[in-house]
């Protein structure tokens, strides 16, 4: 690696060029961070075993600041895909890694960021098996993109999506609202809030895989709820089964320091995006078991069940039950109003 006038490493354009310098890049800072291997041996392919059914996935993170409290872009990366995964009702087993690196970045960065990717993908039991690295030019983005593609087994006991939805099915979310987008607000702007606000950024695969695995086919839908939060999950379960859903605005788990910053940026924070956070649709039979299931787990300590899909309707709406008592409609977010969090 070599260093700039202020004795930093950074990412140069060399290290893209598919020489000597990519294969150092790759040898001294990506393979360490995300778990080792021997570069002589890399391929253009990996093999992954997937015994059954297999479901796949791929997503681009952008965000800034690249590091913000409770995360960074290499958990964000692989905790996104993997949840992806766990949601459609499939178990995690691989993940290639893409990095579109600005030149100038530091190299010290870089690792922090690939190493939280390494923990964050141990942590999850999936592999990162194959991957990308591209430099470009200062300008060309903003610092660091990250890609992440994921290969997951179908649980067998996964028979999730819209048409399995029905009159008096229930909601449950596993925790509190908003705290990834607000929290990476809150480091951007510097809001100075009094408590500590940390994202939720990780891995939902056991909350999903636990719900499966024990209450079988009464689980009907999931979903994480990221861009556009629980307000455009709610919205796209009623458009997609064609069926009125109702919320309950008392029963949803709230932070406070959450609800301090949003009332502070003036958001609403059913729209603000969530990383760590799972939505079901189970029977009204196992609504209170679902709850107790990811209560179990530390990432579903205060999980709750916050509402109940009704009869069809020709044109579905969303409708809350707000804390005054009143009603209001709850509508599809009309843009990102958050820009780069995820």
């Amino acid at each position: 690696m070599t260093r700039d006038g202020d004795n930093v490493e950074r990412i140069q354009l060399a290290h893209g060029g598919g020489g000597r310098m990519t294969a150092e890049l790759i040898e001294s800072v990506i393979l360490p961070a995300l778990g080792g291997g021997d570069a002589a041996t890399l391929a253009d392919a990996a093999a992954v075993d997937v015994r059954g059914q297999a479901a796949m996935t791929t997503d681009t993170y952008v965000v800034q600041p690249l590091e913000f409290p409770g995360g960074d872009i290499g958990t964000l990366a692989v905790a996104g895909t993997v949840n992806d995964l766990a949601v459609f009702g499939a178990v995690p087993r691989a993940l290639s890694l893409g990095l579109v690196i600005e030149e100038g970045l530091e190299t010290a960065l870089l690792r922090r960021v690939l190493e939280s990717a390494g923990r964050a993908a141990a942590d999850a039991g999936v592999a990162v098996v194959t991957g990308d690295t591209k430099v470009v030019p200062r300008g060309a983005v903003d610092k660091l993109v990250v890609n992440t593609t994921g290969v997951g087994e179908i649980h067998p006991g996964a028979q999730l999506g819209f048409d399995a939805v029905g009159e008096g099915d229930k909601i449950v979310v596993s925790g509190a609202l908003g705290e990834h987008g607000l929290a990476v607000m809150a480091c951007r702007e510097a809001l100075g809030l009094s408590a500590e606000l940390d994202s939720d950024c990780g891995s939902v695969a056991p909350l999903a895989l636990g719900l499966i695995e024990r209450l079988g086919d009464a689980v009907r839908f999931m979903r994480d709820p990221t861009r556009g939060g629980l307000a455009a999950t709610a919205v796209e379960l009623a458009r997609g089964t064609g069926r009125d859903v109702a919320l309950d605005e008392a029963a949803i788990p709230v932070n406070p320091t959450a609800r301090a910053a949003a009332e502070m940026l003036g958001l609403d924070l059913l729209t603000v995006a969530n990383e760590g956070k799972l939505v079901a649709v189970v029977g009204a039979e196992a609504a209170e078991q679902a709850r107790a299931v990811l209560t179990e787990q530390p990432a579903g300590a205060h999980a709750a069940v916050i509402g109940t899909v009704r009869e069809r309707a020709e044109m579905p709406v969303v409708e809350m039950t707000t804390l005054a008592g009143g009603r209001r409609i709850v509508q599809m977010p009309y843009g990102e109003e958050l820009p780069r969090i995820c």
